[in-house]
């Protein structure tokens, strides 16, 4: 594997790689946006957020908590009572959504870079695939807002004799709603979270992930630029305190998580005082499976893609990487062979692929699974430890000669490694793939149609891939099975956690 960790620097120690746009916003201060207003924390305490190739720290940000979110639980609830956005004319809450994605994309550098140096991915991939897919949410968003459309009904009510009566349904926002999402993709899973509950009318508290806060805050500044009014877009950047106080909030009517399966549960136990709606889009330790029949290249490549994708910090990694019998030897080692060719190095530099993982705990952890692979009696074919002796860089790992039961088999290790086991026929193929606590996705490789609808009718995943893998659209609906989730996000299908019906009906 190849890889550079240089970082050219100006005489005051700032990444000569960084755009005039990304300079200036590290400079200013990274406060709270509460009520239209960027403020301190209550406390006006800060904490810092480091680059993750390197270790140094980049910018204090205010450190909010409790006292922060009811502030911004209270001015998301007037903003949705004086009713400003959620009866603003459709065709004018349409355009507002259109202009963020617009300017995500005028911004694309600025968001690509600053994504980088707080996550690790190379910018390069983020302005190519976060930033774009980003914008792609909020237009597709856009497009709904003029089609959130009841019905009439036809009621009978036989026991009312010979009175009429005219009867519709409407779709009415939720109200005031609690965001928190993940540090793998900061910008996206924003997106993925803000657009829904935009177009719907809903008002919102964002908590974004403690360790990747940066874009979260660009993009609150460019909803306010497009014209979203104050109060309801508010973002709150802290600790687990502060999704803590969101999701048990009193006057929080639903609550939005991305991110492990554990905090998942505490936020069901925390929203139960007033019964708010919860979605949830969880772990998963996905099948990637691959039948001798397949394209062999285009099986190659992508199955080191769906663990490599994102540094392996993606909840739908291929980590399960099931090969049948006849090719499970070669085709093992041509995965070995080119993850071991991945270009590994800091996120602003261009040739990177593969950047480090997100902090110092996550770096421990994977480290941890490098070694229990071991421990359990598997095998590295490449990689097993660290990368250079500079910030949190793994080197990507496949193992072989593991059991079912190895703990690189059945945990969410959210780094890049894979553990790959044997099958022999289609039904055990399906067996050993549906043989997780986990149902977020999975990926079929073969030539034969109707092996390919017949296996992915059968796995327990709510994302099937054939011959290919991370296949998103905005258009199609994203979630679990099993303890990978509640409700689905993206598609259609995200405007039902964010609306509720109304059932109107009149005696004529």
């Amino acid at each position: 594997m190849t890889g550079t960790l240089n970082r050219p620097t100006d005489a005051a120690g700032v990444d000569e790689r960084l755009s005039a746009q990304a300079r200036e916003f590290l400079a200013r201060p990274h406060r709270l946006l509460i009520d239209g207003q960027w403020v301190d924390a209550a406390d006006g305490r800060t904490f810092g957020t480091y680059d993750p190739a390197t270790g140094a720290e980049i910018t204090q940000v205010a450190h909010g908590a409790a006292a922060d979110v009811d502030k911004a639980v209270a001015a998301a609830r007037r903003a949705f009572d004086d009713g400003a956005w959620a009866t603003m004319k459709p065709c004018d809450r349409e355009q507002i959504l259109w202009r963020i994605g617009d300017l995500l994309e005028e911004k694309g550098e600025l968001f690509a870079q600053i994504e980088a140096l707080d996550n690790g991915k190379a910018a390069s991939i983020a302005q190519a695939v976060d930033v774009k897919f980003a914008a792609d949410v909020f237009r597709y968003y856009a497009g709904w807002v003029t089609k959130l459309e009841g019905s009439t009904v036809p009621v009978s009510m036989p026991f009312a004799g010979d009175t009429q009566f005219h009867a519709y349904t409407q779709r009415v926002p939720v109200g005031v709603c609690g965001q928190i999402i993940p540090w793998n993709f900061p910008l996206l899973m924003a997106a993925w979270k803000l657009g829904p509950a935009l177009a719907t009318g809903n008002t919102l508290v964002l908590k974004p992930a403690e360790q990747t806060p940066l874009t979260a805050l660009l993009l609150g500044e460019l909803c306010a630029e497009a014209g979203v009014p104050d109060g309801v877009v508010n973002i709150v950047t802290g600790f687990g305190d502060a999704g803590a106080a969101i999701s048990g909030h009193p006057d929080v009517d639903k609550v939005a998580f991305t991110g492990s399966t554990e905090v998942g549960k505490l936020i069901v136990d925390a929203a139960k005082g007033n019964l708010k709606k919860v979605s949830l889009e969880l772990g998963g330790k996905s099948a990637n499976i691959v039948f001798a029949d397949c394209d062999w290249d285009a099986a190659v490549q992508g199955s080191v893609a769906a663990w490599m994708f994102n540094h392996g910090q993606a909840c739908t990694a291929g980590t399960r990487l099931y090969v049948e019998d006849s090719i499970y030897e070669e085709f093992t080692q041509a995965v070995a062979d080119a993850a071991a060719q991945t270009p590994i190095g800091h996120g602003l530099d261009p040739d990177t692929v593969l950047g480090p993982l997100v902090d110092q705990d996550q770096f421990d952890k994977v480290n941890h699974y490098l070694r229990a692979g071991i421990e359990d009696g598997g095998r590295a074919l490449t990689g097993g430890g660290r990368h250079g002796d500079t910030g949190y860089f793994v080197e990507p790992t496949v193992f072989v000669d593991v059991k079912p039961g190895d703990r690189v088999v059945t945990d969410e290790i959210f780094g890049p490694v894979v553990s790959a086991l044997r099958f022999s026929d289609v039904d055990d193929a399906v067996r050993q793939a549906n043989d997780s606590m986990y149902g977020l996705a999975a990926g079929i490789w073969t030539k034969d149609i109707s092996k390919a609808h017949h296996v992915a009718s059968r796995l327990q995943a709510g994302s099937v891939w054939v011959n290919q893998y991370n296949g998103f659209d905005a258009a199609m609906p994203f979630g679990g099975f099993k303890q990978s989730g509640w409700g689905r996000e993206l598609g259609k299908g995200a405007l039902d956690l964010y609306t509720q019906t109304r059932s109107v009906n009149i005696q004529l």
